[in-house]
């Protein structure tokens, strides 16, 4: 979670390099999912420090709007840094869901509740999630875990490392998401929750002072 500018500009730039944005004033201005995941970020940060109110409520009104021009339901303190949305299309994820970092995410993704209240998903590091997954309950999905394009998910798979594919959804191989996209985080992020289905998911750690590492570019990615 971001708790102070110095977390917001280590967000951005593992944001950054995950999407692969090279800091052409062209992607500034026209990349769509740049300018959402900048927006998102900014209210993170504001309404996590406290800023005032109306500064919060500009943020948030621009990132809301942006939102659903792209389509993407996608609430504050969800993903943690290194977040790359593939491209503009549906993407619904429930707002006490929890998503380490460096998610890599397609369209038509819904991370939700089963019917049961508060029963909502952990997802750990550096994780690849294809168009059309579905993910919801009371859940665990390990480190490293790639899923398949409209995986259906609804137990736990804690271990990681590993690829799920089909409905309902079951390991297919061992590989998992190793070399499937970009981590602009380098260091653990995300702590799990213990897999019981009767455990109550932890919300991820937050970084130590220490693993601020990706602020190189300073307060320019700011906007």
């Amino acid at each position: 979670m971001i708790r102070s500018k110095q977390d917001y500009l280590a967000y951005l730039q593992a944001d950054r390099i995950a999407l692969g944005v090279q800091g052409r004033l062209s992607e500034w201005l026209f990349d769509d999912v740049w300018r959402f995941q900048r927006r998102l970020r900014k209210v993170e940060y504001l309404a996590n420090t406290r800023a005032s109110w109306l500064r919060r409520k500009w943020a948030t009104w621009r990132y809301m709007s942006l939102s659903r021009t792209l389509g993407f339901s996608i609430p504050i303190n969800t993903f943690g840094p290194g977040l790359s949305i593939a491209h503009r299309g549906t993407i619904v994820v429930n707002s006490k869901a929890r998503i380490g970092a460096n998610c890599r995410l397609h369209v038509c993704v819904n991370i939700g509740e089963s019917v049961e209240p508060g029963s909502t998903p952990v997802v750990g590091d550096n994780c690849y999630i294809a168009p059309g997954v579905k993910i919801f309950g009371r859940i665990v999905i390990g480190h490293n875990t790639a899923l398949g394009a409209n995986a259906v998910v609804n137990k736990s798979f804690p271990d990681g490392n590993v690829t799920l594919a089909g409905a309902p959804a079951r390991v297919v191989n061992r590989r998992g998401a190793t070399g499937m996209h970009t981590h602009g985080y380098p260091l653990p992020f995300s702590t799990l929750a213990h897999p019981s289905a009767t455990a109550k998911p932890k919300a991820p750690a937050r970084p130590a002072s220490g693993e601020r590492v990706l602020q190189s570019e300073g307060s320019s990615q700011a906007g």
